[in-house]
């Protein structure tokens, strides 16, 4: 047992060597009749304190800088204009033509021109250091995410950055420690917690329509055979030739940690995964790419399993190159009720007496089959969110993924000009992320188990239920 125990040690160091991931030290602990793999939880440093809803002086006028205007970054620069109560003070891209196309949306807008950076690796490091600016916002190539959300902050900078936030472990812990160091905002740009069938599914889950929520799904499911020439540098093909595991899981685990009130009230334990050898994408490498014998360490999917503390799951699904339509997993399973995104949008209810009086006609609750089109929409209606109905209309003609990027935009600054806690903040921002690593660890171990590490450090079950926050 003690030889089985050491050569487990010994092939998870060579595996972290080999899969190029940050180093971290690791051990195996008993969990009754298996091991986990545990990564280290640093203890937090003496005289920081957590950011778990965190609240700042208001800041009416919230004044911004965009690095990274590629393909994601423009039309935040465009949907910014929409906005009141912001100022864009400054643009930074390496490539200044792009620099110029975002400063066009500015001029359409009637809005002053903001300062221009470009052509040098460490440009966006004077956006940084500049006084007149309170938020940075981020839309690079994923490698360079950390680097710059830790200057940022360090520089007492609020940061919003795009996903994920972060590729390894040990860039999560970076960046946590920033954040509490400095007490300061760091939200990741997590569009799909805003999208419409989400957020209103959200609302009847706290509203009890599907008793108590027991599990979650959650994933991407997106070929980018027509997309993978348009990322700068090649950096997001690489990302999937180059590390093994759930790579880009936050659009489907976002949505499924709200509804399960992870770290406010609940937490993810531990993980597994599992994946099937990598196909497609060599072939695409071998006939479009033209190279030979292409070292592809992704698989064609991966999938993922989460037990949380309280018992609860989560199934996560990757998968950027299988030929099949579009699926962006949302499930939420209740003990009297279930929601599904794709491919079909709809409930199931049980009928009690919550969901009888959450329709008119309750005739078309039906326990073993989707309510009618008309009791769904009824139900959209009647449990539509706060937030949509704020804003809901605007977002959909500034656009933006069908609004709901606006809508993520939208909270953000609301949140800072009146001096509320985020909707999303560091901790999600981590936990969401470091599946990338925690999944390859388990992979490169057959499938073990590995820990979810708590990157609250023991303060998840402070906040009890997850809540969007509102002016009073």
């Amino acid at each position: 047992m003690k030889t089985r125990k050491l050569l487990s040690v010994v092939a998870l160091a060579a595996t972290v060597a080999l899969t190029g991931l940050q180093a971290q030290t690791v051990k195996l602990k008993k969990n009754t009749k298996t091991h986990i793999i545990e990564t280290v939880v640093p203890k937090r440093p003496a005289g920081q304190k957590d950011v778990l809803g965190l609240r700042l002086a208001p800041m009416p006028v919230v004044r911004v800088g965009f690095i990274g205007l590629g393909m994601r970054g423009p039309g935040a620069v465009e949907r910014f204009t929409h906005l009141d109560g912001v100022q864009i003070k400054a643009l930074c891209d390496l490539h200044p033509e792009r620099v110029a196309k975002s400063q066009k949306y500015l001029e359409k807008a009637g809005l002053p021109a903001a300062t221009e950076y470009s052509g040098s690796e460490d440009a966006w490091k004077k956006l940084c250091d500049r006084d007149d600016i309170d938020l940075v916002y981020i839309a690079t190539g994923w490698q360079h995410h950390a680097e710059m959300m830790i200057y940022a902050m360090n520089k007492g900078k609020h940061v919003a950055c795009e996903v994920p936030a972060v590729m390894t472990l040990k860039e999560a812990w970076d960046v946590v420690n920033t954040a509490e160091r400095t007490q300061r905002h760091c939200m990741m740009l997590e569009n799909c917690v805003y999208d419409f069938f989400e957020l209103t599914t959200l609302n009847m889950a706290q509203h009890g329509l599907f008793g108590e929520v027991l599990s979650a799904k959650g994933g991407y499911v997106h070929n980018l055979e027509p997309f993978w020439k348009y990322y700068d540098a090649n950096w997001r093909l690489e990302a999937n030739i180059g590390f093994r595991g759930d790579v880009y899981a936050t659009h489907g685990l976002g949505p499924a940690c709200w509804v399960l009130n992870i770290h406010r009230g609940d937490r993810m334990d531990y993980l597994t995964s599992m994946d099937v050898p990598a196909t497609t994408l060599p072939r695409f490498m071998r006939e479009e790419m033209k190279i030979e014998n292409p070292k592809v360490k992704n698989g064609e999917m991966t999938q993922t399993l989460i037990k949380t503390i309280k018992g609860k799951t989560i199934y996560l699904e990757h998968n950027v190159t299988s030929y099949q339509p579009y699926n962006r997993y949302y499930q939420v399973i209740g003990s009297d009720g279930f929601a599904n995104k794709y491919p079909k949008q709809g409930y199931c209810l049980r009928p009690t007496e919550e969901s009888k009086s959450a329709v008119p006609n309750h005739e078309d609750l039906k326990s073993h089959d989707y309510v009618s089109d008309a009791t769904r929409d009824a139900l959209m209606k009647k449990y539509q969110h706060p937030i949509h109905a704020e804003i809901a209309e605007k977002a959909k003609k500034v656009g933006g993924h069908g609004g709901m990027d606006f809508i993520m935009d939208y909270r953000l600054i609301y949140c800072l000009q009146h001096g509320l806690p985020l909707d999303m903040d560091v901790y999600d921002l981590a936990e969401w992320s470091a599946i990338g690593e925690l999944t390859a660890i388990s992979l490169n171990h057959n499938s073990a188990p590995v820990a979810v590490p708590d990157f609250t450090r023991g303060a998840w079950n402070r906040l009890k239920g997850l809540q969007l926050h509102y002016a009073k």
